[in-house]
C-alpha cells in the first residue's frame, strides 16, 4: 500500500471534509442492518446488568455474603462500564470501529460464561467488574457505527432505540428465570445458568458481526482512501471518485481536543452539555425506580418470587411499548420534543406518586409507577444519540463514551446511596427527592437543547 506524508493541516482536508457530508446525506442500503446489529448488542447488556438483580437473592442464600460485597455484586458491572465507556470510546477513534466491536463481543462470551463458574462471591464481583468493560466499550463503539453508517434522520430514530432493546432484553431475562422457578429447578443452577446465558446472544451477534466493515467516514478520516472506497462501493455502492487514489498520512488530534472543539460551535457544544445532564438525569430517575418496585408489587397484592418477575415483566413489556413509539415520534416532534415530554410525563407521574404516599392514597401508586416509566423510556431515548451525533468523526468515539459515563456514574452510586436515603426519610419523601432528577433533565431541554434533529457536521 502506498503512504504518502503530509504536514498538518493536509491539503486534502477540504476534500475529506465535503465526503464526509456526502456520506452522512446518502442512504445507505446496508446501513439499516448495521444498525440493528449495534442496537443488538445493547441485549446482551441488558441481560448482564439486569439479570443479577433477578438472581440476586439466590447467591444471598447461598453464600451469605455482607451488604456490602453483595451490594458490590450487583453493581460491579456498572463500574466496570464506567471505565470501559472512556477506555473503549477513545479506542475506537485510535484503532477503528470495527476492531472494538469485535473485541467487545469476544469478552462478552468469555466473560458471561465465566460467571457461571465463580467459586464464590468475591471473584463473582471480580467477574462482573471486568465484563462491565466491554459493556461501557460496546455502547459508545456502537454508536459511532450507528452515526457514521446510516443517513441523517434515519440514524437518529436508530439511535433512540436504545431503551426499547434494554426493555426487550429485561422481558427476555425476566420469562427466562420464570421458566426456571416454574420448572423448580435447583437456585444455584438458576443463577449460574441466568448469568452464563448472557453468552449466548453474544455468540450470536459476534457471528453476525464479523463481516461489518469498518465505517467508511472513519477510514476517509484516518487518510485511508483506498480502504474507504472499497466499504462505500459495499455500503453505497458508490467508489467516493472524488478522493484520492492514494492513502495519506494526517496527523492524529488529542482525544481530549473533542471538548475544545466543541466549545467552538454553541449549538454543538449545548446539544453536548445538554446529553451529559440527560444522561445523569435519566440513570437517577431510573436507577432510584427500582426501589420503588416492593411497593408497587404490595399494591397489587404481590408477594412470590415468580408473581414479582411477572409483574415485572408486564412492566417492561409496558416499557418496550414506549420505547418502540418514542423514537417514531421523534422525526415529528424533534428531540426537544421527545426530551421536554418524556421528563415533563417522569416529573409529574412521581409528583403524583408522592401526593399518594402522602396521603395515604396508595392504589395510585401503580399507575404513577406507570407513567413514569412511559416518560422515562422518551427522555433516556437521545439522551446517547445527540453528543454522539454532533461530534466531529475523529472524536465521536471518545465523545460517545464521555456521554456514557454520566449514565453509569449515577447508575453505580444510586446502588449504594439511595438505599439508604430510602430508608432514612420514608418513601413519600424519597419520592419527592426524586422529582429533582426529571425536573433538572425538563429544565435542560427547555433551556440548553437546541433542536439538532437532522444536524449535518463535517
Amino acid at each position: 500500500m502506498t503512504t504518502v506524508a503530509t504536514a498538518a493541516p493536509s491539503p486534502h482536508q477540504p476534500v475529506i471534509q465535503d465526503t464526509v457530508r456526502y456520506l452522512i446525506k446518502n442512504y445507505s442500503p446496508k446501513g439499516n442492518r448495521v444498525g440493528w446489529l449495534m442496537m443488538a448488542s445493547i441485549l446482551v447488556e441488558a441481560w448482564d446488568l439486569y439479570s443479577i438483580a433477578f438472581v440476586l437473592v439466590f447467591i444471598r442464600d447461598q453464600y451469605n455474603p455482607d451488604p456490602l460485597l453483595l451490594g458490590l455484586a450487583a453493581a460491579g458491572t456498572q463500574g466496570g462500564a464506567l471505565i470501559g465507556a472512556l477506555i473503549g470510546g477513545w479506542l475506537s477513534d485510535k484503532i477503528g470501529r470495527r476492531v472494538m466491536f469485535l473485541a467487545t463481543m469476544i469478552m462478552f462470551v468469555v466473560l458471561a460464561l465465566a460467571q457461571a463458574f465463580v467459586p464464590g462471591v468475591i471473584w463473582l464481583i471480580v467477574i462482573r467488574f471486568l465484563l462491565g468493560i466491554p459493556l461501557g466499550s460496546d455502547i459508545s463503539t456502537g454508536y459511532t457505527y450507528i452515526m457514521e453508517s446510516m443517513a441523517k434522520g434515519e440514524r437518529e430514530v436508530m439511535g433512540n432505540r436504545w431503551q426499547f432493546m434494554f426493555a426487550v432484553g429485561e422481558v427476555l431475562t425476566l420469562a427466562v428465570i420464570a421458566v426456571f422457578l416454574v420448572l423448580d429447578i435447583n437456585h444455584e443452577t438458576v443463577w449460574r445458568v441466568t448469568l452464563g446465558l448472557g453468552a449466548v446472544p453474544a455468540l450470536i451477534i459476534l457471528f453476525l458481526r464479523h463481516d461489518v466493515p469498518e465505517t467508511a467516514v472513519w477510514l476517509v478520516k484516518q487518510g485511508r482512501f483506498r480502504e474507504a472506497k472499497v466499504v462505500a462501493r459495499q455500503m453505497y455502492n458508490d467508489p467516493l471518485d472524488m478522493l484520492p487514489d492514494q492513502d495519506v498520512k494526517l496527523s492524529k488530534p488529542r482525544p481530549t481536543a473533542f471538548l475544545g472543539d466543541l466549545r467552538q460551535d454553541p449549538i454543538r457544544w449545548r446539544a453536548t452539555i445538554y446529553g451529559w445532564i440527560a444522561c445523569f438525569a435519566q440513570a437517577s430517575e431510573f436507577s432510584t425506580f427500582a426501589f420503588y418496585l416492593p411497593v408497587l408489587f404490595a399494591m397489587v397484592g404481590v408477594s412470590s418470587m415468580l408473581g414479582n418477575n411477572l409483574v415485572t415483566m408486564l412492566l417492561f413489556c409496558f416499557a418496550a411499548l414506549s420505547g418502540w413509539v418514542g423514537p417514531l415520534l421523534t422525526p415529528r416532534i424533534g428531540h426537544r420534543g421527545i426530551a421536554v415530554a418524556g421528563f415533563g410525563i417522569v416529573l409529574v407521574s412521581l409528583l403524583i406518586a408522592a401526593a399518594a404516599l402522602y396521603t395515604g392514597h396508595k392504589y395510585i401508586l401503580p399507575f404513577a409507577a406507570a407513567g413514569m416509566l412511559w416518560g422515562h423510556y422518551w427522555d433516556a431515548s437521545n439522551c446517547m444519540t445527540i453528543p454522539t451525533m454532533v461530534a466531529k468523526p475523529e472524536y465521536r468515539g471518545t465523545a460517545s463514551g464521555f456521554a456514557y459515563m454520566f449514565v453509569k456514574l449515577p447508575s453505580f452510586l444510586a446502588i449504594f446511596l439511595f438505599p439508604s436515603l430510602f430508608a432514612a426519610i420514608g418513601q413519600a419523601n424519597a419520592t419527592l427527592f426524586v422529582a429533582v432528577f426529571p425536573l433538572l433533565g425538563l429544565l435542560a431541554a427547555i433551556f440548553v437543547l437546541p433542536e439538532v434533529y437532522g444536524y449535518e457536521h463535517d
